[in-house]
């Protein structure tokens, strides 16, 4: 059998997305958590103050890691955050009805390890709130760490080092076959990706078509959707969705869309 084509550009690759960070501190110890584990790409959605990158109690924090925070971006969206990125993974102690598939940080460092077409993004939410459903639903999964179920609490960069360590551990042990991947000349009976994997923005446009289409056929009530589409949405994260199968199923909805106005 051949060995897995390993991910050699993941360091440079994987973004940590923070979502609202409330402490200062906490996001000069995400940046030391990556620089740690060779991993430089950090963006800020909306943080709940200004001057967030330049903030005493983060560059303090950073110990160190003042590059990253130097190297690292705020935007005001999560559409701007995950700009280039096609696949993204929420990170979140709480478990969701309707979330993506659940994968331990191993579980998914092995996967990005072997996937070099993978442009990934971790998402970590507020210190109190963590993640909304709406970012969570629109990730392809969600990352659980296995903690102490009596007291199951990490700390923000806690949780950053762990997302980290994991997948620069995948990096230098060779990246085992991650469940769910295909490998060019791999068993055809493995799963994963073959084109390229769509970016976050294209699915999100194709579930905004089919909610459309939906609605026109008659099959959405748009007044009452009940959890419709965040179960289509659960659906798709888990298949993983490669381009080429989000411009079929956009076409599929216009053909819907289509044939019932003839």
């Amino acid at each position: 059998m051949n060995l897995p084509e390993i991910n050699t550009n993941l360091f440079k690759q994987l973004r940590f997305i923070l979502v609202e960070t409330s402490r200062a501190g906490n996001i000069g110890a995400v940046a030391r958590a990556m620089k740690t584990m060779g991993f430089s790409d950090l963006v800020l959605v909306t943080p709940r103050f200004e001057h967030a990158l330049q903030d005493p109690e983060a560059v303090a924090f950073a110990s160190g890691a003042g590059d990253i925070l130097a190297g690292a971006r705020v935007v005001g969206s999560m559409a701007e955050a995950l700009d280039g990125v096609n696949f993204a993974a929420a990170v979140s102690a709480r478990l969701r009805e309707y979330s993506p598939p659940v994968l331990t940080p191993r579980e998914l460092a092995g996967q990005l390890a072997a996937q070099p077409g993978l442009r990934a993004a971790l998402i970590f939410g507020n210190e109190r709130f963590g993640l909304p459903n709406q970012i969570v639903e629109k990730c392809h999964v969600l990352i659980n760490i296995p903690a102490n179920p009596d007291y199951a609490s990490l700390n923000l960069s806690q949780a950053a080092q762990v997302l980290a360590y994991e997948c620069r551990m995948a990096l230098l042990d060779g990246a085992p076959p991650a469940l769910n991947t295909r490998r060019p000349g791999g068993d055809a009976n493995e799963i994963g990706f073959q084109g390229e994997a769509a970016s976050a923005a294209q699915i999100e446009g194709m579930y905004r078509h089919l909610e459309q289409s939906l609605v026109e056929i008659g099959f959405l009530d748009a007044g009452n959707p009940r959890k419709l589409m965040p179960r289509l949405k659960r659906m798709f994260a888990r298949a993983q969705l490669e381009t080429e199968e989000v411009n079929i199923l956009r076409g599929i909805a216009r053909h819907m869309v289509g044939k019932r106005k003839d």
